[in-house]
């Protein structure tokens, strides 16, 4: 408890210490607090997986109660994905946000909402007072909103961080309708409560009171069609807000689902096909709309909504295990679901890192207006590309490691399912091949169209690598994935305690089809391995031998092309053209074109804007129909005082006849009632 009030004090501290700090001394301050209580929930989350979960009550108030604090295996698992991403991305920020020292109150604030995010983040793991819950809930919402509109002078980040903040509370609205909904009935705040709750009522209603939770939820992980407030929240907030944001913000709704799987008690084989239904249809989505952004950041976005997807694709297994008492199917699907939250937030934080790297170099983040970069930016581009691949799912990096535990899953479920769930594995197992494909198709044009070839525009200054500290927090995130990917074990065997929560096993390999799926890892690990080792060995060998000779360049056949400018290179459009084409059904570009005219034409031009179909359906078009119908009474703004004094004197009237009236009705109804 000690531990837990002095977490709790290290925000404050900062709140009263970094406003008085030069502009150099705000983010190191900020960055050592970060790493106080990095340490000290670490410490305690290294000890719930150890299978000692904490457990204590804080004294609250009259209105909240006493506030109990629980630090099981899955707050553990989760409190230190948070803290790794946290303390990785405030080094970064360190170096990342020198270019912004001009704004001394804009830094102020920064670091200060960067101490609460962490610490509302953290809080959210482990406390179990659904009151209490919710003003952490809250405090995450406004620390996040605070961190995305660093730059509130571009309108575009301001409607970015408003989007956000408007959608967050509205799963705030659904976590209080079902929070009210137990207490009402119970007159406790405690999550057993809830546990006890849904317990004792019919099955429907427990699995609409799962569902209200869901939803809340799933606005926060970013499932479709809840996704719509990320793709510009991530690319408006500065890159390593972006890289926590994507790592880390968004699993908290992963975690609260996790979490409500424990808590209600409700038929988890509907509840299995449902996550798996949306998950399957927010992984293709997701990927599907990142293939086709021009904007490297917005992107990124994109496929964190692909790899929500792919952990809610392990969840929906999971609890189709549960549902249908197969501990094999249930224990991978955890397994592969809880393995690859920590995957995706160590590459896609990497991934967003890196293109701030490419910002502040480059100062956009247009692919088409990039290229060539690898010359210049060498460190950033390997470390692109090892996320990429990791991201990709291919070996022998991390993200192959947790997709493969999932297709395991599925192929055991495969093999003694009846007709409808033989259906459902088939598709599932199919929607993860395609999935995997599409991220390789992207990730293949995000990486040659901004790394190789030549540049595709004049930039106004000079391009060059970031300051080695700057590299290194990418450094460290690219050897976890690496190490995940080299010893898959290591990192599985510390799933045991958290999936235990869901399959009531402890070990991992008690059943020969668990031990078949995990040891077919580790060949195929070192198989990839051994695979890069010997290329490297031969380009080693060659650069020996051809130290001793003389090597002469020259130019080569041009294939006709005497000038070769960038213009002849792929274009990022250019290069999904065929794919554009494919899924033009699915997908909604808008295009504007300059057709060329004449013997001796001028300049033409071709522009792509891609747009989300389903933001188009749910968010846009209810507002314009909104702004329609209000603008019918834009006649009552007519700048006339003796109008707004008469709107005023309708408004008492009204406000002393409605009791009136309604007196006057509730008599005349009983009295018909006598009659």
């Amino acid at each position: 408890m000690n531990l837990a009030i002095a977490f709790l004090l290290v925000p404050l501290a900062g709140t009263l210490l970094i406003p008085f700090l030069k502009v150099n001394g705000k983010g190191i301050a900020a960055f050592s607090l970060l790493f106080v209580n990095a340490l000290i929930s670490g410490y305690l989350a290294v000890q719930s997986l150890q299978g000692d979960a904490i457990s204590f009550n804080f004294p609250g108030s009259y209105v909240t109660g006493t506030i109990p604090i629980r630090i099981d295996a899955l707050s553990g698992w989760f409190m230190l994905i948070i803290n790794l991403v946290f303390v990785t991305g405030g080094f970064y920020g360190l170096f990342y946000m020198k270019a912004y020292k001009w704004q001394a109150n804009n830094l102020t604030l920064h670091s200060i909402s960067l101490l609460f995010q962490h610490a509302a983040i953290v809080s959210v793991c482990v406390i179990q007072n659904s009151l209490v819950f919710l003003i952490a809930w809250e405090m995450l919402a406004l620390a996040s909103f605070l961190l995305i509109i660093f730059e509130h002078e571009h309108i575009a980040t301001l409607k970015a961080g408003i989007n956000y903040l408007i959608q967050a509370h509205f799963s705030i609205i659904f976590l209080m309708i079902g929070f009210i909904w137990v207490s009402s009935k119970t007159g406790s705040y405690d999550f057993a409560a809830i546990t006890a709750y849904s317990a004792s009522i019919p099955a429907t209603a427990s699995f609409m009171l799962f569902i209200l939770f869901f939803i809340a939820f799933a606005i926060k992980a970013g499932f479709v069609p809840f996704h719509t407030w990320l793709p510009y929240a991530h690319p408006a907030a500065p890159s390593h807000v972006s890289g926590m944001m994507s790592g880390v913000i968004i699993k908290i709704g992963i975690f609260g689902i996790f979490r409500m799987l424990l808590v209600v008690k409700t038929d988890f084989t509907s509840v299995g096909y449902l996550i798996l239904i949306v998950s399957l249809i927010s992984g293709l989505y997701g990927v599907m709309l990142a293939i086709i952004q021009h904007n490297l950041k917005k992107l990124l976005a994109y496929h964190s909504i692909e790899n929500i997807g792919i952990i809610g694709i392990g969840i929906g297994i999971g609890c189709i295990g549960i549902g249908t008492g197969n501990q094999v199917l249930s224990t991978l699907g955890f397994a592969g679901a809880l393995l690859h939250t920590l995957n995706h937030s160590l590459f896609k934080s990497l991934l967003f890192y890196a293109a701030g790297n490419i910002y502040q170099a480059t100062h956009t983040m247009d692919v088409e207006k990039l290229g060539g970069l690898i010359k210049k930016m060498p460190q950033t581009a390997a470390l692109f590309l090892i996320a990429a691949i990791a991201i990709c799912g291919i070996p022998p990096f991390n993200g192959f490691v947790s997709e493969f535990i999932m297709y395991t899953g599925l192929y055991n479920w495969l093999s003694d399912a009846s007709l409808l769930p033989l259906l459902a594995a088939i598709f599932s197992t199919a929607g993860l091949a395609l999935i995997g494909g599409l991220a390789m198709l992207c990730f293949t044009k995000a990486f040659g169209v901004v790394f190789l070839g030549s540049a595709r525009s004049e930039l106004p200054h000079s391009c060059k690598e970031v300051p080695f500290l700057q590299l290194l927090p990418m450094y460290l995130l690219a050897v976890v994935i690496v190490l995940i990917g080299l010893f898959p074990m290591n990192f599985i065997n510390l799933l045991s305690q958290p999936v235990s929560l869901f399959t009531g096993s402890v070990s991992l390999d008690l059943n020969p089809a668990q031990v078949n799926a995990f040891n077919a890892i580790q060949p195929i690990s070192l198989a990839s391995w051994i695979l890069i080792l010997l290329i490297l060995s031969v380009f080693i060998i060659r650069r020996l031998v051809m130290r001793r000779h003389k090597i002469s360049t020259g130019p080569t056949w041009g294939c006709g092309y005497v000038a070769p400018t960038p213009k002849i290179q792929y274009t990022a459009g250019s290069f999904v053209r065929t794919y554009s084409k494919l899924f033009a059904p699915f997908l909604l570009i808008g295009k504007h074109e300059e057709e060329i005219h004449g013997v001796f034409p001028s300049e033409g031009k071709y522009h792509t804007h891609p747009y989300d179909e389903i933001e188009k359906l749910l968010i846009d078009s209810p507002l314009k129909l909104n702004k329609s119908f209000m603008g019918r009474f834009l006649f009552l703004n007519n700048g006339k005082l003796q109008f707004y004094i008469l709107y005023g004197v309708l408004f008492i009237l009204a406000v002393i006849s409605l009791p009136v009236i309604s007196r006057s009705i509730y008599s005349f109804i009983e009295f018909l009632k006598q009659l």
